[in-house]
């Protein structure tokens, strides 16, 4: 019994014949919300659990990467509620910068109507409209999954405490000189006509060319390789690698750059790899990032030849033209010319799109915004180092230093006009002015605000402190930060985890955001592949939730996750939970109509059967076993633990077992009521966090306790008379009923392989003298469907089995001919198989040919066929004789 449970006199609780999840979850949901349940209190004494919710995006709406991830948060966080922490699951959406004002674009272009013509403080105004009417629709969909979130502490990054967050930590690395402004390379769209991050570039492979291109004349003459013909014309060197001796000569000088009449420089740099095609490289400083690098080593101009449109600029036969235009036309251009060495196409190579609107990346040097990393990726590193903070599993660590280790400075401006506006004005004289939250912004003509927004990452770096109300040293800023653990996909392990980690540690004074890093994988579809539109293999989780139910999906992604590694998933596995959630609610309503319960104190250890003891010690292992997989982030395992100790221990033995008690009524079944009745509470209660809505249902019509949400976390059962470290254990219970389970299983495999139906009855005497079985024969005959033996009986086949002997008469329960040519041929289909497999094993030559694969397909054939062979002749020696 726990504090929540209210005893009453409900002596035969009833419940529906059916589970129907679509009338039961939703007003479950919001009763919890209501009473409020999930909610945390910043003034408790209690000590704290804290988790923050990877924000959605605005925009967005929950797919099953979302539904995996919640569940393993609700999960957690339901778990530590229940063991007494003061928990908050603080919930919150991102606003999506790029995403939301493509959302807003598009609905004005419906209206003929462009952002410009609305101007920026009316199109901002018009994103806020539809972030009220539209957007958030994910909160709607998390309530339908279960999510156990403090909905009254709801946050978005862009309202009035975190907008003032942002503007703090902008200004005070400002001021530390670890925020400046430069021409960098940068990743740039060309339709959102925006920077974007790493994370917003989505590579594939893409059909194009390879052209190879003679610079210079004769023996002075120079071959390099593009993709990107069109870039050449803003070429300012040509790159060989200075202990190549075949450009030695050249180094130094000049050679005429084709189709333009200018004339470049041949220089000597480390970066260029002299066994890779010509071993020479164009070097175009203002379009590519590591040509960039090498004019930034030698001093050569950054000539731009592409607009923010992604057109030619450069004076010329090709001004004007569209870059992928330009591209053929200079190719053929050169061609006229003689220029061409060599043409390659098509040429498959990796090419970053935009994931929002799937153009062609344009590497673009542009003045930006850039964070100065070092010193702050420094300090991220370290505290996983130092063991301030741990990353699970800890394989994942080698992943996270080779990206902190060498992180680059980030650029965090966006051309855009929704998000954080950089708060920094330029004076009429040049002046540069930083402000605060609590400084005025300069006023005056000629003065400006920078046109830019910033990145939505790094609004989103400050989320385990922001949304707890810093920069104010709040009551929940105290109470809650650190974080307990930050559950997130390793795939954004770089780009949102070490963001977090890093602005934690400088803003909050060298503390960490979080005290674990839990990682999990990626869900996939049943065959392990990604999950897209495109593929055609998406999948609404909403639809499942519809036909199965939300606890359904929940336990199947949870059981599929193991740290850190790719999810599976199919829908005929959601069909299975499903099952599963009919047979907990099933075996429930059976053990409430046969009198189970929980008032008063578990019997003796005296007063109990060996069948009751076996299941109480059971239980204690698997509270155990659940506790530590906890610990571990080990999903997958304590949601297999808690399948197979339901289903197979509790419901198909334990419950089976105990029919004929209850049925000769007594004490003993009494004490198996009471027994029952704890087993079911307990088991409900270690399943609630990841199936809560049908454990709820049962465990309250069980108990009649408020709810299983605020009831206590299960620990060790004890038992009156035995009490033990770790609660009540029982091993030679454990033996005893192990032996029973071997039994009637093995009598079962004989039943099935003679072709018996299950519920047939056949006569059978079962000798147990010199075994602990004889107080479970009542029991094994009733789970065999064996009958007494009477005067006719006469044994056909005898089973000795872990030191006894059960005898059956299947004289008359089966057609001992028809039976015997069917195991004949079936015999006879296996010696064919096998000697089809031998022969194949034996060939050499088809051996040396033959994929491993094929090799290995075969063998298992014929170790299936042997294993037949020694099943299919047992059944026909136990056949009675005609």
């Amino acid at each position: 019994m726990t504090e929540n449970t209210q005893q009453s006199n409900h002596s035969a609780p009833e419940l529906p014949t059916q589970y129907t999840p679509a009338e039961v979850e939703g007003p479950l949901y919001e009763r919890w919300v209501e009473r409020g349940y999930f909610e945390a209190d910043e003034k408790s004494d209690k000590p704290p659990y804290t988790i923050v919710i990877p924000p959605p995006n605005v925009t967005g709406s929950l797919h099953l990467g979302h539904a995996f991830e919640h569940t393993l948060i609700d999960a957690l966080t339901r778990r530590k509620r229940m063991q007494g922490y003061e928990t908050l699951w603080q919930p919150g959406m991102d606003h999506a910068g790029i995403a939301t004002q493509n959302v807003v674009e598009r609905e004005l272009a419906k209206e003929g109507v462009s952002r410009h013509d609305l101007g920026r403080e009316a199109f901002v105004e018009r994103v806020w409209q539809w972030k009220g009417e539209s957007g958030g629709q994910i909160s709607g969909q998390m309530r339908r999954l279960g999510d156990g979130v403090a909905w009254s502490r709801e946050r978005f990054t862009m309202d009035e405490g975190l907008s003032k967050a942002v503007q703090t930590i902008f200004k005070r690395l400002y001021d530390d000189e670890l925020i400046y402004r430069a021409e960098r390379i940068i990743n740039w769209c060309p339709r959102c006509l925006t920077a974007i991050s790493d994370i917003e570039v989505e590579y594939q492979d893409d059909d194009g060319e390879l052209v190879s291109i003679r610079y210079g004349e004769g023996e002075n003459s120079i071959v390099v390789a593009t993709t990107r013909a069109e870039t050449m014309l803003g070429d300012t060197a040509v790159a060989v690698h200075p202990e190549d001796g075949r450009y030695a000569h050249l180094v130094g000088t000049e050679i005429e750059l084709p189709l333009t009449g200018r004339r470049i420089p041949v220089v000597a740099d480390e970066h260029v790899d002299p066994e890779f095609g010509t071993g020479a490289v164009k070097v175009t400083p203002a379009h590519d990032p590591n040509d960039f690098e090498i004019g930034r080593r030698h001093d050569l101009p950054n000539l731009a030849v592409l607009d923010e449109r992604g057109v030619i600029t450069a004076h010329g036969p090709f001004q004007g033209l569209d870059r992928f235009e330009a591209r053929s036309a200079i190719v053929g251009a050169l061609r006229a010319e003689g220029r061409i060495v060599a043409e390659k196409r098509p040429y498959t190579h990796s090419v970053g799109h935009c994931s929002r609107c799937k153009t062609t990346i344009e590497p673009r040097l542009s003045m930006q915004w850039w964070v100065k990393v070092g010193p702050l990726a420094q300090a991220a590193g370290d505290a996983v180092r130092d063991g301030k903070v741990a990353i699970h599993p800890k394989e994942m660590e080698s992943r996270y230093f080779g990206w902190v280790d060498n992180l680059h400075d980030w650029c965090i401006s966006r051309q855009l006009w929704w998000g954080h506006r950089i708060p920094v004005w330029y004076g009429p004289n040049g002046e540069v002015v930083c402000v605060g939250p609590d400084d005025e912004a300069p006023t005056g003509e000629g003065w400006t605000q920078d046109t830019d927004v910033l990145d939505t990452w790094f609004s989103s770096g400050l989320w385990p402190f922001s949304t707890l109300g810093w920069p104010e040293q709040t009551p929940s800023v105290e109470k809650f930060y650190p974080n307990s653990v930050l559950v997130t996909g390793y795939d954004i392990l770089f780009f949102w985890v070490a963001r977090m980690m890093m602005f934690g540690l400088y803003a909050m004074d060298g503390t960490p955001p979080f005290h674990t890093i839990a990682l999990h994988g990626m869900v996939r579809d049943q065959f392990g592949k990604k999950m897209s539109k495109s593929f055609g293999n998406a999948v609404n989780p909403l639809d499942w939730m519809d036909a199965y139910g939300s606890d359904a999906v929940r336990f199947t992604l949870a059981r599929g996750a193991n740290p850190g590694v790719d999810v599976p998933i199919g829908e005929d596995w959601v069909q299975g939970s499903r099952n599963f959630a009919n047979k907990i609610w099933n075996a429930t309503r059976f053990a409430l109509m046969n009198g189970a319960t929980v008032e008063g104190e578990l019997p003796p250890a005296e007063q109990l059967s060996a069948t009751d003891r076996w299941i109480l010690s059971r239980l204690n292992s698997v509270v155990a076993e659940v506790d530590a997989y906890y610990d571990d982030y080990q999903f997958a395992k304590l949601s297999d633990t808690l399948f197979h100790f339901a289903w197979d221990e509790v419901f198909d033995w334990y419950v089976e077992l105990s029919k004929t008690t209850f049925m000769a009524g007594g004490p003993a079944a009494e004490a198996s009521r009471r027994v029952l009745g704890e087993v079911l509470d307990v088991t409900l209660r270690l399943l609630h966090p990841i199936v809560p809505f049908v454990t709820e249902t049962l465990w309250t019509t069980l108990t009649g306790g408020e709810s299983v949400v605020i009831a206590d976390w299960p620990k060790a059962v004890l038992v009156a008379g035995a009490d033990a470290p770790g609660g009540f254990r029982d091993a030679a219970a454990e033996r005893e009923i192990e032996t029973v389970q071997q039994v009637v299983t093995e009598v079962r495999r004989f039943r099935s392989d003679q072709g018996l139906q299950p519920g047939q009855k056949v006569p059978a005497r079962l000798e147990l003298s010199g075994t602990a079985l004889a107080a479970h024969e009542a029991a094994m005959r009733s789970l065999l469907r064996l009958q007494p033996a009477d005067e006719s009986f006469s044994a056909t086949a005898s089973l000795p089995v872990a030191g006894a002997t059960v005898a059956l008469d299947l004289s008359g329960a089966i057609d001992v001919e028809a039976e015997r040519k069917r195991l004949t041929k079936d015999l006879a289909a296996a010696e064919k198989e096998k000697a089809q497999a031998t022969g194949k094993l034996g060939n050499e030559a088809f051996l040396a040919k033959a994929p491993e694969q094929v090799v290995d397909k075969i063998r298992v054939r014929l170790a299936a066929a042997e294993a037949d062979i020694v099943r299919i002749t047992a059944q026909l020696a136990a056949l009675p004789q005609a």
